[in-house]
């Protein structure tokens, strides 16, 4: 080894023991038959009860559509409010969707984004080029069948996230699984023990018959309190690689496609037929990676007649259905996949040794019709949204006035370029920015020069040498980019006081002012950014300069709550060098993720705004008001 580099790590004993050393002091000593024994084992009675099959909740109807058969619409509204199929959209957009830039699908579809998406999924993320490489993550799980069987509760669970993956285009045999457990506490209870253990069978007879594994899950949980124990659980997360482009959404695309439902059989035990699935789900995954299917939706707790309304929903698309029985509509049918094709397409071809039926069209009214019964879409949404709203709203309290369009067209201020190859860009990274490698890349397309710096803050040397590196790198740039993100985790009280106190060190105010004033440098900040660059007085002042009470502010969004989804603004003013070459008018979509996105000032103060051409754009809706 003399011409190697090498470090003696460790000394093979006699010994039969495993010691380790740090800092000259024993922290391990085991004996080598202690390690053989792969750590301690405990052993325990189970006693797996068998399940009832006359009161299987995969052929049995709630009691509450039960009860409402001579009232199709009734019985429909009352599906979509029930718990395990109601929306969670007030919820779900509390967290983060977009951030990264690598969002392929986002979780709420359609013109309306009303339309839940089957799983996540989002390209990898790199740090420079471009790829279509991707990953699908879905999950499956139903309470009332694993209530009723541990077992069946288990395989329905892999079998719902399964088919969720083919219904947005993978391909289930490179799925991977990861399994997360919740069950009462056991203690030496045979019976209790039999729960956990009859849905690991079932989700390992599952694995087993789809030659798919599990790499890892969570250990089983206790979910006792007191009295209250928690149903058994085993949710099922299923994850697969994918190409991105082939990824479909669930919306209904446009009106006159055919509507076919592909079922998987199952045998007397309720279980489903593993062949018949490898051949549907492989079809499946061929149609769409082909572009022959427009868009495809599982059926999951609330049964057929949920899939049809929330696909309906993104795009209040309507939907004419043939008749069919009340079951067909509202009993479970996992495995089964609700496909859109265009109307010229031959599925009899197409899906040839496939269990499948013809059920309807889409059309351009909003409406479903089936059996003579025609349900709005509108009365659906309502009782669908209306179920959580009181715990996660989506709309605020507040009355709804009207806001004037601001328009500014007097023309932009800028001005001819400076004489230079490619302009410099300095993009500060503080502690929580999180978006710095997505602003590089789109600077470094238009053609800049991106540098990326990030701000050493351990101690105060560091700090003080950051500071000065910093000024340095402005006064070299041309342009000064602050990303978004959470700074310091946005405390104190509120959002983007960190960067702005940095930015108010001597150093940085003198050469950031000598940018803008002198050298007619430009900023940019968005999100986090953009919330420093008001509290330093930049917006809408020009200037970095002590603000009071009477200043514009970010303050919490009236909902009340984080918000990340899709929004609609349109330009209002073609002043900044940043909107120069857009219309005033033009609407745009965006994403937006944040918790003080309401920008307030008095009323003297926005008025001089819009005067001046400073409200660069404004929120609208669909309709563009």
């Amino acid at each position: 080894l003399e011409n190697l580099e090498a470090v003696k790590v460790a000394v093979v004993t006699d010994l039969n023991r495993l010691r380790m050393s740090w800092r000259g002091k024993n922290i391990v000593d085991l004996s080598r038959d202690f390690i053989n024994t792969n750590g301690v084992k405990q052993h325990i009675t189970v006693e797996a009860a068998g399940a009832d099959m006359a009161l299987s909740p995969i052929e049995k109807l709630p009691d509450e559509i039960e009860a409402s058969r001579s009232d199709l619409k009734e019985a429909w509204k009352k599906n979509m409010q029930r718990l395990n199929v109601a929306s969670q959209k007030g919820l779900v957009e509390r967290f983060d969707s977009s951030i990264g830039g690598a969002t392929v699908l986002m979780p709420f579809g359609g013109k309306y984004q009303l339309t839940p998406a089957e799983g996540m999924a989002a390209k990898l993320p790199i740090e420079s080029g471009e790829t279509s490489t991707g990953t699908l993550m879905t999950f499956g799980y139903n309470p009332e069948i694993s209530k009723w069987s541990p077992f069946h509760g288990a395989v329905y669970a892999v079998l719902e996230s399964i088919t969720r993956l083919v219904a947005m285009g993978g391909d289930y045999h490179k799925a991977r699984l990861t399994l997360q457990e919740y069950f009462e506490k056991p203690g030496k209870d045979p019976v209790k023990w039999g729960k956990p253990f009859s849905a690991l069978l079932g989700a390992f007879y599952t694995q087993l018959k789809l030659k798919v594994a599990a790499i890892g899950g969570k250990d089983s949980m206790s979910g006792t309190f007191k009295d209250i124990q928690v149903p058994p659980t085993l949710v099922s997360f299923a994850l697969v690689p994918t190409d991105v482009t082939r990824v479909i959404s669930p919306e209904f695309k446009k009106a006159g496609s055919k509507l076919v439902l592909v079922t998987l059989p199952k045998d007397e035990l309720l279980l489903p037929d593993f062949d018949q699935l490898d051949k549907t789900f492989s079809a499946i995954s061929g149609l769409i990676g082909q572009g022959k299917i427009l868009s495809a939706g599982s059926l999951k707790a609330g049964g057929l007649s949920e899939a049809v309304a929330k696909m309906a929903f993104g795009n209040a698309m309507g939907v004419k259905l043939k008749d069919m029985s009340y079951e067909r509509l509202f009993k479970l049918d996992y495995g089964a996949i609700l496909i859109e094709m265009d109307g010229d397409l031959d599925e009899s071809q197409l899906l040839a040794g496939l269990s499948y039926e013809v059920i309807g069209q889409t059309t351009a009214e909003s409406v479903i019709e089936v059996n003579g019964v025609s349900v709005s879409l509108e009365e659906l949404s309502q009782a669908w949204q209306g179920t959580l709203e009181k715990i996660f709203p989506t709309k605020t309290d507040g009355s709804t006035e009207k806001v004037r369009k601001a328009s500014y067209t007097l023309g932009s201020t800028l001005k001819k370029p400076a004489a230079i190859a490619r302009p410099r860009v300095f993009i500060p990274v503080f502690p929580g920015t999180n978006c710095e490698y997505d602003v590089k890349r789109k600077f470094e397309e238009a053609g800049a020069v991106a540098e990326v710096m990030v701000l050493r803050n351990l101690t105060s040397r560091e700090i003080d040498d950051s500071i000065h590196e910093m000024q340095k790198r402005i006064e070299e740039s041309q342009i000064i980019m602050l990303p978004g993100g959470f700074s310091a985790g946005d405390e104190p009280e509120g959002s983007g006081k960190f960067i702005a106190t940095v930015f108010r060190n001597p150093y940085l105010t003198e050469a950031v002012m000598e940018l803008l004033k002198h050298r007619d440098g430009l900023m940019l900040g968005i999100c986090n950014g953009f919330q420093a660059l008001v509290k330093l007085g930049l917006l809408p002042y020009g200037e970095i300069r002590p603000l009071d009470d009477t200043c514009p502010t970010l303050t919490f969004n009236t909902i009340g709550r984080h918000v990340s989804c899709l929004s609609h603004t349109r330009v209002a003013s073609n002043l900044s060098p940043w909107l120069a070459k857009t219309e005033v008018g033009h609407i745009s979509t965006v994403a937006i993720s944040h918790g003080e996105g309401r920008f307030v000032a008095s009323e003297e103060m926005l008025k001089e705004l819009e005067l001046f051409g400073q409200i660069a754009t404004q929120y609208v809706t669909l309709e563009g008001e």
